[in-house]
């Protein structure tokens, strides 16, 4: 018997994914994930870079 595959779950709220919104189950859990980027509540960590010319410490 062919087992069932395993059945990702929304990033945002834990419901089955939909293929059409991978990785979220709608355009509402999209558009939540959306907003907490615009928002500032995700971020990805980067460095000041130093300005060319300028010795790095």
């Amino acid at each position: 018997m062919n087992k069932p595959v395993h059945e990702r779950k929304c990033v945002i709220c834990g419901k089955p994914q939909d293929e059409r919104y991978k990785p979220f189950c709608s355009k509402r859990c999209a558009d939540v994930d959306l907003n907490r980027w615009f928002s500032g509540k995700y971020a990805i960590p980067a460095e000041d870079e130093t300005p060319p010319g300028e010795p790095k410490e």
